[in-house]
């Protein structure tokens, strides 16, 4: 199994996030993540990008949170954020917005 698959995997396992989330995020239909999860496929181009930043997103939110909350956070339109999601910011491909938003969890900056 590929790298990106594993990490796929991961995502999927320890920070709890549903095939729909994961294609959610990466612009794919959920049938195709569920080939990633399964094997059957690897994401490219900017799905791969889009799921090599949703990997570093809850990577990061774990530290902040607890796993099993990572996908509702994601899910919730953030006033911050403009009343969007922060999976709809991550499909869009603006990972720095999210991520600058966590670096403010992470660090107590409000």
């Amino acid at each position: 199994m590929s790298a990106l698959l594993t990490e796929a995997q991961r995502v999927h396992d320890a920070r709890h996030l549903s095939d729909r989330l994961i294609a959610e995020a990466t612009g794919a239909a959920p049938s195709t993540a569920r080939d990633w999860l399964a094997g059957r496929s690897v994401p490219t181009g900017s799905r791969a990008d889009r799921l090599i930043e949703l990997v570093e997103i809850t990577d990061r939110l774990a530290r902040v949170m607890d796993p099993e909350y990572i996908p509702i956070w994601l899910s919730r339109p953030l006033e911050v954020l403009d009343d969007d999601k922060p999976i709809e910011r991550l499909a869009q491909g603006d990972y720095r917005s999210v991520a600058q938003l966590i670096g403010e969890i992470e660090y107590g900056v409000t």
